[in-house]
């Protein structure tokens, strides 16, 4: 296959060692468990499900979905539990997706499930773009939550009110519109490659989404009031306008969002809110931590000031979840985020997200996290990371596994509709409404379909948990529990691999691309071809630029691999025309050579180095190297 002809020609051996720990992450299947989690998001599908359903206990269900407003709304995820689709739930559920796929999608390819991730993204993001019929209009929920709870039947047997409920000039939703337009933005960067038309779609959506939601101020719960009781918006939209333009900014790189974050970063929040959560709602942790990023890639030119303190506030948000903060996170006596106790598995995977992805970036720049005097390295939050995704898989004191299907004891009373209700493939014959309740829901008994992949609720403060289908608050699961636990695991179960987190993304294809996009501009590579006298291809790409004082700044890639068949040591570089910093090589006199961590690389293995400065790329050629 494709993907895995370019996994082997990419896979490169870290850049710091720090990054280098696949021994430690040896106690759990990571990449079953990713497999295990994509697959969730095929039993929450609704609509016309495809050929290829390989949750083949659901079927077609919500097929008039919008009818009655005369637009098209089939397709989308339920939620969780329940037969409603909640709008801004189901975009931050892509957005992270997305952001998941952006950071560790070659992880994801390398164990053959960045396909299977996508296809989850672009159920997502088909419903949204059906969603978003107009320029200022867009559709926020199909169904009532009320009606919906008071029956208990199958997706595909529902009886309950399927109203869609939508936002529009005179009656806003700020927020919701800027999740969606974070949500489609992140999509678009998903697709560039391999679906540029695609992608261009989703970044037009976006850019009106965010005119929408920037320009006719407002809550969605103010105009979508049925929403109110199960998907409040507690923070308001300042923090969604926020995310927006982070997410706009990184998919298109045009100013105009990166100066809205600069200027509107005090005013809104982004700079004042010091965090100790990251969900649906309250997304500020988030736009801290891109905006660090975007730090850290030195883009931020005349908002450096604001940006350091969005930087500032994203450090305290790393800090509290280590227990080095000013304050710092509650934990449940066997170590898990404990924020409250219905449904908390969702703050435990978004902040271990979070964590996970700052590491990366810190250790990409060289960095070290600020915590009080404290200076902590970046393993320090990726082992947190790991703990908590641990935890999850059954490392805790009830050596209970909160992914459903994942290990031995997992839970078996779920609380979830389709999966309690006996297939409408094995017994197509109707369960009415109460009927459910009755026959379903009050039956002690595992669920008839295991709902593979769910992360349900979680356990209680004190690590107590009760697998029991009316425990809604523990054993319910939501899209947005796995959402960012895609990237976790995909970064756990393919260690590092040497990727550089700061330099500009591209995710691979899943498959061979027929037609290949024309971008401009198209980065250039300079490969030194391999010969028989010569077996090592030097490739390099200038990734990004930018101004800083009136002068252009260039970040160049350079690739060398080992083309031969044998093992590549005492390797000596020759660089000249280099007029600033690099990154991932050892120097010893007039000439470069591995990192002090590395002897030597096997054959067909790569390393990567990286260098800045301000001209065109540096000349890079092989001075001596042995074989053996």
């Amino acid at each position: 296959m494709y993907m895995e002809k370019l996994m082997r020609l990419i896979e490169m051996t870290p850049l710091l060692l720090l990054l280098f720990l696949p021994s430690a992450f040896a106690g759990h299947d990571y990449n079953q468990a990713l497999s295990k989690s994509i697959l969730f998001f095929e039993a929450q599908r609704s609509g016309y499900l495809p050929h290829n359903q390989r949750v083949t206990w659901r079927a077609n269900s919500g097929l008039n979905d919008g009818k009655a407003s005369g637009v098209d709304l089939v397709g989308g995820y339920y939620d969780a539990g329940d037969n409603v689709k909640f709008g801004l739930p189901m975009a931050f559920t892509i957005t992270m997706m997305s952001w998941s796929i952006i950071e560790y999608g070659k992880q994801m390819g390398a164990n053959g499930e960045l396909g299977h991730a996508m296809e989850a993204v672009k159920w997502g993001t088909d419903y949204l773009i059906k969603a978003h019929p107009e320029p200022y209009v867009l559709y926020g929920e199909v169904g009532d939550g009320n009606s919906d709870h008071y029956c208990w039947q199958r997706p595909e047997d529902m009886t309950t009110n399927r109203h869609a409920y939508k936002i529009d000039p005179s009656n806003p939703g700020s927020d919701l519109a800027g999740e969606t337009a974070a949500a489609m933005a992140a999509a678009s960067i998903v697709f560039r490659r391999s679906n540029p038309a695609y992608s261009t779609e989703l970044l037009r959506h976006a850019h009106q989404l965010f005119e929408f939601a920037d320009k006719y101020r407002g809550k969605y719960d103010s105009s979508i009031t049925v929403a109110q009781k199960y998907y409040r918006s507690i923070s308001g939209y300042n923090d969604e306008l926020l995310w927006a333009a982070a997410w706009l900014y990184q998919a298109s790189n045009n100013e105009y969002y990166l100066n809205y974050l600069g200027k509107n970063g005090d005013s809104m929040g982004g700079t004042g809110w010091a965090m100790t959560e990251f969900g649906w709602d309250v997304k500020y942790a988030g736009v801290q931590t891109l905006v660090a990023k975007f730090l850290m890639q030195g883009k931020a030119g005349l908002h450096a000031p604001v940006f350091e303190r969005y930087h500032q506030k994203a450090e305290y948000f790393m800090c509290s979840l280590i227990g080095k903060g000013g304050r710092n996170i509650q934990k449940t006596p066997g170590g898990l985020i404990f924020r409250q106790r219905w449904n908390n598995m969702q703050f435990v995977t978004s902040a271990s997200f979070l964590a996970t992805v700052y590491s990366d970036y810190l250790a990409s720049s060289r960095g070290s996290l600020k915590c009080a005097a404290v200076n902590v390295a970046p393993s320090e939050l990726l082992s947190f990371a790991k703990s908590q995704v641990d935890y999850i898989l059954g490392d805790n004191p009830r050596a209970t596994s909160y992914m459903v299907g994942y290990g031995n004891n997992f839970p078996r009373q779920v609380h979830h509709r389709a999966s309690s209700i006996v297939s409408f493939k094995v017994d197509p014959k109707f369960v009415a409404c109460r009927q459910g309740y009755a026959t379903w829901y009050s039956r002690k008994a595992s669920d008839p379909n295991v709902l593979t992949g769910a992360i349900v609720g979680g356990p209680d403060a004190y690590d107590n948990f009760a697998d029991e289908r009316d425990n809604y608050e523990q054993t319910e699961p939501a899209t947005y529990n796995n959402a960012p636990l895609l990237g976790i695991l995909a970064r756990l179960g393919g260690a590092h691999g040497g990727y550089n987190q700061l330099l500009p993304v591209v995710v691979p294809a899943p498959n061979p691309v027929v037609a290949k996009p024309k971008p401009a501009p198209k980065p250039k590579f300079t490969p030194t071809p391999a010969t028989s006298s010569n077996p090592i291809t030097i490739e390099q790409k200038m990734t990004t630029s930018w101004n800083a004082k009136g002068k252009t700044y260039y970040r160049y890639s350079t690739i060398v691999t080992n083309k031969s068949y044998k093992t590549l040591k005492d390797l000596k570089l020759s660089i000249s025309k280099l007029y600033g910093p690099l990154w991932g090589l050892s120097k010893s006199g007039n000439s470069y050579g591995f990192p002090t961590w590395l002897n030597s690389l096997p054959a067909g293995k790569s390393i990567e180095f990286v260098y800045i400065h301000s001209t065109s790329p540096a000349d890079v050629s092989v001075s001596s190297y042995n074989l053996a």
